[in-house]
Protein backbone atom coordinates (compact mmCIF):
# COMPACT_ATOMS: atom_id res chain seq x y z
CA UNK A 1 0.00 0.00 0.00
CA UNK A 2 1.57 3.36 -1.04
CA UNK A 3 2.48 5.79 1.73
CA UNK A 4 0.07 8.64 2.30
CA UNK A 5 0.97 12.07 1.01
CA UNK A 6 0.73 14.72 3.69
CA UNK A 7 -1.04 17.78 2.24
CA UNK A 8 -1.22 21.02 4.23
CA UNK A 9 -3.43 24.05 3.57
CA UNK A 10 -3.61 27.34 5.46
CA UNK A 11 -7.03 28.98 5.72
CA UNK A 12 -7.29 32.78 5.75
CA UNK A 13 -9.18 33.99 8.82
CA UNK A 14 -10.30 37.33 7.44
CA UNK A 15 -13.10 38.25 5.06
CA UNK A 16 -16.27 36.49 3.99
CA UNK A 17 -15.95 33.51 1.59
CA UNK A 18 -17.98 33.99 -1.57
CA UNK A 19 -19.14 31.72 -4.38
CA UNK A 20 -15.82 32.12 -6.22
CA UNK A 21 -13.82 31.09 -3.12
CA UNK A 22 -16.01 28.04 -2.74
CA UNK A 23 -15.46 26.80 -6.29
CA UNK A 24 -11.76 27.67 -6.46
CA UNK A 25 -10.55 26.56 -3.03
CA UNK A 26 -13.08 25.30 -0.50
CA UNK A 27 -14.84 22.67 -2.60
CA UNK A 28 -11.66 20.88 -3.83
CA UNK A 29 -10.08 21.05 -0.36
CA UNK A 30 -13.17 19.56 1.29
CA UNK A 31 -13.21 16.80 -1.33
CA UNK A 32 -9.54 16.05 -0.66
CA UNK A 33 -10.26 15.60 3.06
CA UNK A 34 -12.35 12.52 2.19
CA UNK A 35 -9.63 10.83 0.12
CA UNK A 36 -7.84 7.96 1.88
CA UNK A 37 -4.53 8.51 0.06
CA UNK A 38 -4.15 12.00 1.57
CA UNK A 39 -3.07 12.86 5.10
CA UNK A 40 -4.73 16.28 5.08
CA UNK A 41 -3.90 19.15 7.44
CA UNK A 42 -6.06 22.31 7.42
CA UNK A 43 -5.29 25.17 9.77
CA UNK A 44 -6.82 28.52 10.64
CA UNK A 45 -3.99 30.99 9.96
CA UNK A 46 -4.78 33.43 12.77
CA UNK A 47 -1.14 34.39 13.44
CA UNK A 48 -0.78 35.32 9.78
CA UNK A 49 -3.94 37.43 9.99
CA UNK A 50 -2.25 39.72 12.55
CA UNK A 51 -0.02 41.08 9.79
CA UNK A 52 -2.90 43.13 8.40
CA UNK A 53 -5.66 42.93 11.00
CA UNK A 54 -5.23 44.64 14.36
CA UNK A 55 -8.92 44.56 15.26
CA UNK A 56 -9.27 41.87 18.00
CA UNK A 57 -13.05 41.61 17.66
CA UNK A 58 -12.92 41.26 13.88
CA UNK A 59 -10.16 38.63 14.03
CA UNK A 60 -11.96 36.60 16.69
CA UNK A 61 -15.31 36.69 14.90
CA UNK A 62 -13.80 35.91 11.52
CA UNK A 63 -11.96 32.86 12.86
CA UNK A 64 -15.23 31.55 14.30
CA UNK A 65 -17.13 32.22 11.06
CA UNK A 66 -14.55 30.62 8.76
CA UNK A 67 -14.26 27.52 10.96
CA UNK A 68 -18.06 27.17 10.93
CA UNK A 69 -18.11 27.43 7.13
CA UNK A 70 -15.54 24.64 6.66
CA UNK A 71 -17.39 22.40 9.08
CA UNK A 72 -20.75 23.20 7.45
CA UNK A 73 -19.40 22.22 4.02
CA UNK A 74 -18.55 18.74 5.28
CA UNK A 75 -14.88 18.79 6.26
CA UNK A 76 -14.14 15.32 7.66
CA UNK A 77 -12.29 16.11 10.90
CA UNK A 78 -11.87 12.39 11.66
CA UNK A 79 -9.72 11.93 8.57
CA UNK A 80 -8.26 15.45 8.26
CA UNK A 81 -6.47 17.38 11.02
CA UNK A 82 -8.30 20.70 11.45
CA UNK A 83 -6.67 23.10 13.90
CA UNK A 84 -6.03 26.71 14.80
CA UNK A 85 -2.47 27.83 14.13
CA UNK A 86 -2.18 29.65 17.47
CA UNK A 87 -3.03 26.44 19.39
CA UNK A 88 0.19 24.80 18.18
CA UNK A 89 2.76 26.55 20.38
CA UNK A 90 5.61 24.70 18.68
CA UNK A 91 5.02 26.59 15.40
CA UNK A 92 6.33 30.00 16.60
CA UNK A 93 9.18 28.20 18.38
CA UNK A 94 10.17 26.57 15.12
CA UNK A 95 9.73 29.89 13.32
CA UNK A 96 12.50 31.34 15.50
CA UNK A 97 14.85 28.42 14.81
CA UNK A 98 14.24 28.92 11.09
CA UNK A 99 14.66 32.69 11.36
CA UNK A 100 18.16 32.09 12.68
CA UNK A 101 18.93 30.03 9.56
CA UNK A 102 17.45 32.46 7.02
CA UNK A 103 19.62 35.03 5.17
CA UNK A 104 18.25 38.56 5.19
CA UNK A 105 18.91 38.78 1.46
CA UNK A 106 16.36 36.01 0.88
CA UNK A 107 13.70 37.98 2.76
CA UNK A 108 14.57 41.08 0.74
CA UNK A 109 13.54 39.20 -2.39
CA UNK A 110 10.11 38.11 -1.09
CA UNK A 111 7.33 39.30 -3.42
CA UNK A 112 5.15 40.96 -0.77
CA UNK A 113 8.05 42.93 0.68
CA UNK A 114 9.39 43.93 -2.74
CA UNK A 115 5.92 45.09 -3.79
CA UNK A 116 5.73 47.40 -0.76
CA UNK A 117 9.22 48.76 -1.42
CA UNK A 118 8.45 49.32 -5.10
CA UNK A 119 5.22 51.14 -4.23
CA UNK A 120 7.05 53.44 -1.80
CA UNK A 121 9.69 54.14 -4.44
CA UNK A 122 7.01 54.84 -7.06
CA UNK A 123 5.37 57.37 -4.77
CA UNK A 124 8.72 59.03 -4.07
CA UNK A 125 8.66 58.05 -0.38
CA UNK A 126 12.13 58.54 1.13
CA UNK A 127 11.46 55.65 3.53
CA UNK A 128 11.21 52.61 1.26
CA UNK A 129 10.10 50.50 4.24
CA UNK A 130 7.20 52.77 5.17
CA UNK A 131 4.19 50.66 6.18
CA UNK A 132 6.21 47.43 6.35
CA UNK A 133 6.05 45.60 9.67
CA UNK A 134 8.22 42.65 10.59
CA UNK A 135 5.22 40.35 10.27
CA UNK A 136 4.98 41.15 6.57
CA UNK A 137 8.74 40.95 6.17
CA UNK A 138 9.06 37.59 7.97
CA UNK A 139 5.81 36.09 6.64
CA UNK A 140 7.63 33.45 4.50
CA UNK A 141 9.47 32.15 7.58
CA UNK A 142 6.28 31.64 9.58
CA UNK A 143 4.79 29.95 6.50
CA UNK A 144 7.85 27.69 6.36
CA UNK A 145 7.33 26.79 10.04
CA UNK A 146 3.67 25.91 9.33
CA UNK A 147 4.79 23.50 6.62
CA UNK A 148 7.97 22.04 8.14
CA UNK A 149 6.40 21.50 11.57
CA UNK A 150 4.43 18.66 9.99
CA UNK A 151 6.90 17.71 7.25
CA UNK A 152 4.17 18.15 4.67
CA UNK A 153 4.93 16.74 1.22
CA UNK A 154 2.58 18.85 -0.89
CA UNK A 155 1.29 22.39 -0.44
CA UNK A 156 -1.65 23.47 -2.66
CA UNK A 157 -0.87 27.06 -3.67
CA UNK A 158 -1.56 29.58 -6.40
CA UNK A 159 1.23 30.56 -8.75
CA UNK A 160 1.84 33.73 -6.71
CA UNK A 161 2.82 31.54 -3.72
CA UNK A 162 5.36 29.31 -5.46
CA UNK A 163 8.22 31.57 -4.34
CA UNK A 164 7.29 30.96 -0.69
CA UNK A 165 7.49 27.19 -1.16
CA UNK A 166 10.90 27.59 -2.80
CA UNK A 167 12.02 29.70 0.17
CA UNK A 168 10.70 27.03 2.53
CA UNK A 169 12.73 24.38 0.72
CA UNK A 170 15.85 26.55 0.88
CA UNK A 171 15.43 27.22 4.62
CA UNK A 172 14.80 23.52 5.32
CA UNK A 173 17.87 22.51 3.33
CA UNK A 174 20.03 24.99 5.28
CA UNK A 175 18.77 23.58 8.58
CA UNK A 176 19.31 20.00 7.43
CA UNK A 177 22.85 20.85 6.32
CA UNK A 178 23.69 22.41 9.69
CA UNK A 179 21.94 19.98 12.04
CA UNK A 180 21.22 16.77 10.15
CA UNK A 181 18.26 15.50 8.15
CA UNK A 182 15.09 16.58 9.94
CA UNK A 183 12.86 18.17 7.30
CA UNK A 184 11.16 16.91 4.17
CA UNK A 185 11.56 19.38 1.30
CA UNK A 186 7.96 20.21 0.33
CA UNK A 187 6.61 20.53 -3.19
CA UNK A 188 4.23 23.22 -4.44
CA UNK A 189 1.02 21.65 -5.73
CA UNK A 190 -0.21 24.09 -8.36
CA UNK A 191 -3.44 23.36 -10.23
CA UNK A 192 -2.53 22.83 -13.87
CA UNK A 193 -4.74 24.36 -16.49
CA UNK A 194 -7.00 27.35 -16.25
CA UNK A 195 -7.98 28.28 -12.70
CA UNK A 196 -11.67 28.42 -11.90
CA UNK A 197 -12.56 32.11 -11.77
CA UNK A 198 -16.13 33.27 -11.28
CA UNK A 199 -17.50 36.62 -12.42
CA UNK A 200 -19.18 38.94 -9.93
CA UNK A 201 -22.23 41.23 -10.02
CA UNK A 202 -20.59 43.68 -12.45
CA UNK A 203 -19.05 41.10 -14.79
CA UNK A 204 -15.53 41.48 -13.42
CA UNK A 205 -13.79 38.76 -11.43
CA UNK A 206 -15.70 38.14 -8.19
CA UNK A 207 -13.59 39.83 -5.55
CA UNK A 208 -14.09 41.56 -2.21
CA UNK A 209 -11.85 44.37 -3.43
CA UNK A 210 -14.35 45.09 -6.24
CA UNK A 211 -17.37 44.90 -3.93
CA UNK A 212 -19.13 42.58 -6.39
CA UNK A 213 -19.33 39.32 -4.43
CA UNK A 214 -22.17 36.95 -3.56
CA UNK A 215 -21.42 35.60 -0.05
CA UNK A 216 -21.48 31.82 0.08
CA UNK A 217 -24.15 31.64 2.76
CA UNK A 218 -26.10 34.81 2.01
CA UNK A 219 -29.63 34.59 3.50
CA UNK A 220 -32.41 33.88 1.00
CA UNK A 221 -33.60 37.50 0.72
CA UNK A 222 -30.05 38.81 0.28
CA UNK A 223 -29.26 36.13 -2.30
CA UNK A 224 -32.34 37.13 -4.31
CA UNK A 225 -31.41 40.83 -4.13
CA UNK A 226 -27.78 40.27 -5.18
CA UNK A 227 -28.70 38.05 -8.14
CA UNK A 228 -31.11 40.77 -9.23
CA UNK A 229 -28.13 43.18 -9.41
CA UNK A 230 -26.10 41.05 -11.84
CA UNK A 231 -25.32 43.02 -14.99
CA UNK A 232 -26.96 41.86 -18.24
CA UNK A 233 -27.39 43.38 -21.72
CA UNK A 234 -30.43 45.00 -23.35
CA UNK A 235 -31.67 41.98 -25.33
CA UNK A 236 -35.42 41.51 -24.90
CA UNK A 237 -37.28 38.29 -24.05
CA UNK A 238 -37.62 36.15 -27.18
CA UNK A 239 -34.25 37.29 -28.61
CA UNK A 240 -31.53 34.62 -28.70
CA UNK A 241 -28.77 35.22 -26.16
CA UNK A 242 -25.15 34.06 -25.87
CA UNK A 243 -24.70 32.03 -22.67
CA UNK A 244 -20.89 32.13 -22.92
CA UNK A 245 -20.80 35.90 -22.35
CA UNK A 246 -23.40 35.93 -19.57
CA UNK A 247 -22.53 36.05 -15.86
CA UNK A 248 -25.88 34.49 -14.93
CA UNK A 249 -25.18 31.42 -17.05
CA UNK A 250 -21.57 31.27 -15.87
CA UNK A 251 -22.64 31.02 -12.23
CA UNK A 252 -25.45 28.59 -13.05
CA UNK A 253 -23.19 26.24 -15.02
CA UNK A 254 -20.48 26.35 -12.32
CA UNK A 255 -22.88 24.70 -9.87
CA UNK A 256 -25.15 22.65 -12.15
CA UNK A 257 -24.65 19.30 -13.86
CA UNK A 258 -23.67 19.02 -17.52
CA UNK A 259 -27.25 18.00 -18.40
CA UNK A 260 -28.73 20.99 -16.58
CA UNK A 261 -26.24 23.33 -18.21
CA UNK A 262 -26.98 21.97 -21.71
CA UNK A 263 -30.72 22.35 -21.12
CA UNK A 264 -30.25 25.96 -20.05
CA UNK A 265 -28.23 26.66 -23.22
CA UNK A 266 -31.28 25.68 -25.25
CA UNK A 267 -33.41 28.15 -23.28
CA UNK A 268 -30.86 30.90 -24.04
CA UNK A 269 -31.13 30.07 -27.74
CA UNK A 270 -34.92 30.30 -27.41
CA UNK A 271 -34.61 33.78 -25.89
CA UNK A 272 -35.15 33.38 -22.15
CA UNK A 273 -35.77 36.78 -20.52
CA UNK A 274 -33.27 38.20 -18.05
CA UNK A 275 -35.84 38.42 -15.27
CA UNK A 276 -36.78 34.80 -15.79
CA UNK A 277 -33.13 33.72 -15.84
CA UNK A 278 -32.36 35.61 -12.63
CA UNK A 279 -35.28 33.86 -10.95
CA UNK A 280 -34.05 30.49 -12.28
CA UNK A 281 -30.54 31.15 -10.93
CA UNK A 282 -31.85 32.28 -7.55
CA UNK A 283 -34.10 29.23 -7.16
CA UNK A 284 -31.32 26.87 -8.22
CA UNK A 285 -28.62 28.38 -5.94
CA UNK A 286 -30.94 28.78 -2.99
CA UNK A 287 -31.82 25.10 -3.22
CA UNK A 288 -28.25 23.97 -3.97
CA UNK A 289 -26.77 25.78 -0.96
CA UNK A 290 -29.66 25.32 1.47
CA UNK A 291 -28.32 22.21 3.24
CA UNK A 292 -24.85 23.68 3.80
CA UNK A 293 -26.38 27.05 4.79
CA UNK A 294 -28.64 25.34 7.34
CA UNK A 295 -25.60 23.47 8.68
CA UNK A 296 -23.74 26.75 8.96
CA UNK A 297 -26.59 28.48 10.81
CA UNK A 298 -26.73 25.57 13.26
CA UNK A 299 -22.96 25.42 13.77
CA UNK A 300 -22.35 29.17 14.12
CA UNK A 301 -24.94 29.23 16.91
CA UNK A 302 -22.90 26.62 18.81
CA UNK A 303 -19.43 28.06 19.50
CA UNK A 304 -18.75 25.23 21.94
CA UNK A 305 -18.98 22.72 19.09
CA UNK A 306 -16.63 24.78 16.90
CA UNK A 307 -14.10 25.06 19.72
CA UNK A 308 -14.31 21.35 20.46
CA UNK A 309 -13.55 20.54 16.80
CA UNK A 310 -10.57 22.89 16.77
CA UNK A 311 -9.26 21.46 20.05
CA UNK A 312 -9.67 17.93 18.68
CA UNK A 313 -7.50 18.94 15.75
CA UNK A 314 -4.95 20.67 17.99
CA UNK A 315 -4.64 17.53 20.13
CA UNK A 316 -4.04 15.39 17.03
CA UNK A 317 -1.51 17.90 15.69
CA UNK A 318 0.44 18.20 18.95
CA UNK A 319 0.84 14.44 19.19
CA UNK A 320 3.27 15.04 16.32
CA UNK A 321 4.63 18.52 17.04
CA UNK A 322 5.62 18.08 20.71
CA UNK A 323 8.09 15.19 20.21
CA UNK A 324 9.30 16.65 16.91
CA UNK A 325 10.04 20.00 18.54
CA UNK A 326 11.93 18.22 21.34
CA UNK A 327 14.03 16.56 18.66
CA UNK A 328 14.69 19.86 16.89
CA UNK A 329 15.59 21.66 20.13
CA UNK A 330 18.08 18.90 20.94
CA UNK A 331 19.50 19.10 17.42
CA UNK A 332 20.41 22.78 17.88
CA UNK A 333 21.68 22.24 21.45
CA UNK A 334 18.75 23.54 23.53
CA UNK A 335 18.29 20.94 26.28
CA UNK A 336 18.89 20.28 29.96
CA UNK A 337 22.44 20.99 31.18
CA UNK A 338 23.05 17.34 31.99
CA UNK A 339 22.09 16.06 28.56
CA UNK A 340 24.67 15.06 25.98
CA UNK A 341 24.61 16.78 22.63
CA UNK A 342 24.19 14.31 19.80
CA UNK A 343 25.81 15.83 16.75
CA UNK A 344 24.10 14.43 13.68
CA UNK A 345 26.12 14.86 10.55
CA UNK A 346 24.22 15.45 7.32
CA UNK A 347 23.49 12.15 5.59
CA UNK A 348 25.15 11.45 2.30
CA UNK A 349 22.67 10.77 -0.45
CA UNK A 350 22.63 7.16 -1.58
CA UNK A 351 23.70 6.74 -5.13
CA UNK A 352 20.94 5.28 -7.24
CA UNK A 353 21.75 2.39 -9.55
CA UNK A 354 20.79 3.44 -13.04
CA UNK A 355 19.88 1.31 -16.01
CA UNK A 356 21.95 1.83 -19.19
CA UNK A 357 19.16 3.94 -20.68
CA UNK A 358 18.85 6.05 -17.49
CA UNK A 359 22.64 6.46 -17.33
CA UNK A 360 22.76 7.57 -20.96
CA UNK A 361 19.99 10.08 -20.27
CA UNK A 362 21.83 11.37 -17.20
CA UNK A 363 25.10 11.69 -19.13
CA UNK A 364 23.32 13.54 -21.94
CA UNK A 365 21.81 15.91 -19.39
CA UNK A 366 25.22 16.62 -17.85
CA UNK A 367 26.68 17.21 -21.31
CA UNK A 368 23.90 19.69 -22.14
CA UNK A 369 24.42 21.47 -18.83
CA UNK A 370 28.17 21.75 -19.44
CA UNK A 371 27.58 23.03 -22.97
CA UNK A 372 25.14 25.66 -21.68
CA UNK A 373 27.61 26.70 -18.97
CA UNK A 374 30.42 27.05 -21.51
CA UNK A 375 28.18 29.06 -23.83
CA UNK A 376 27.21 31.41 -21.01
CA UNK A 377 30.85 31.84 -20.01
CA UNK A 378 31.78 32.65 -23.60
CA UNK A 379 28.95 35.19 -23.83
CA UNK A 380 30.05 36.84 -20.58
CA UNK A 381 33.66 37.08 -21.75
CA UNK A 382 32.51 38.52 -25.07
CA UNK A 383 30.50 41.15 -23.18
CA UNK A 384 33.55 41.99 -21.06
CA UNK A 385 35.76 42.33 -24.16
CA UNK A 386 33.16 44.51 -25.87
CA UNK A 387 32.95 46.81 -22.86
CA UNK A 388 36.76 47.06 -22.64
CA UNK A 389 36.87 48.13 -26.31
CA UNK A 390 34.16 50.73 -25.69
CA UNK A 391 36.00 52.20 -22.69
CA UNK A 392 39.25 52.24 -24.69
CA UNK A 393 37.48 54.14 -27.47
CA UNK A 394 36.23 56.68 -24.90
CA UNK A 395 39.73 57.06 -23.49
CA UNK A 396 41.27 57.57 -26.94
CA UNK A 397 38.60 60.15 -27.76
CA UNK A 398 39.61 62.09 -24.63
CA UNK A 399 43.25 62.19 -25.64
CA UNK A 400 44.40 59.05 -23.81
CA UNK A 401 45.47 61.16 -20.84
CA UNK A 402 46.01 59.93 -17.28
CA UNK A 403 43.22 62.27 -16.08
CA UNK A 404 40.75 60.77 -18.58
CA UNK A 405 41.73 57.25 -17.52
CA UNK A 406 41.19 58.11 -13.83
CA UNK A 407 37.77 59.57 -14.66
CA UNK A 408 36.73 56.44 -16.58
CA UNK A 409 37.93 54.21 -13.72
CA UNK A 410 35.88 56.25 -11.24
CA UNK A 411 32.80 55.81 -13.44
CA UNK A 412 33.33 52.05 -13.52
CA UNK A 413 33.79 51.92 -9.74
CA UNK A 414 30.47 53.73 -9.36
CA UNK A 415 28.73 51.19 -11.61
CA UNK A 416 30.29 48.31 -9.68
CA UNK A 417 29.01 49.64 -6.36
CA UNK A 418 25.40 49.57 -7.64
CA UNK A 419 25.53 46.47 -9.83
CA UNK A 420 24.07 43.06 -9.03
CA UNK A 421 26.41 40.15 -8.32
CA UNK A 422 26.75 38.76 -11.87
CA UNK A 423 27.16 42.18 -13.51
CA UNK A 424 29.51 43.34 -10.76
CA UNK A 425 31.88 40.47 -11.49
CA UNK A 426 32.02 41.39 -15.19
CA UNK A 427 32.59 45.09 -14.43
CA UNK A 428 35.43 44.23 -12.08
CA UNK A 429 37.14 42.38 -14.93
CA UNK A 430 36.64 45.42 -17.16
CA UNK A 431 38.11 47.72 -14.50
CA UNK A 432 41.21 45.54 -14.09
CA UNK A 433 41.80 45.62 -17.85
CA UNK A 434 41.17 49.38 -18.12
CA UNK A 435 43.71 50.13 -15.39
CA UNK A 436 46.30 48.43 -17.60
CA UNK A 437 45.77 51.02 -20.35
CA UNK A 438 48.32 53.30 -18.80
Amino acid sequence: MPAKQRVLTGITTTGTPHLGNYLGALKPAIAASHEDQNDSFYFMADYHALIKCQDPQALHQSCRDIAAIWLALGLDTDKATFYRQSDIVEIPQLAWLLTCMTPKGMMNRAHAYKASVDENSRQGNADIDDGVNMGLYSYPILMAADILMFNAHQIPVGKDQIQHIEMCRDIAARFNHAFGEHFVLPEAMVHEGKAKVLSGLDGRKMSKSYGNIIPLFAPTDELRRLIGQITTNSLAPGEAKDPDTCTLFEIYSAFSSREQSDAMRLRYAAGIGWGEMKQELFTFLDDHLSEARNNYNRIIADPGYIEAELQKGAHKAREYTVPFMDRLRAAVGIMSVGAKVQVQAPKAKAKKDLSPAEQAKADAGKARAMAIAKQREAEEQAAVAQRIEAVNAQWQAKGASAEALAELCMQLEGEISQAKKKTRKQLQQVLLAVREFA
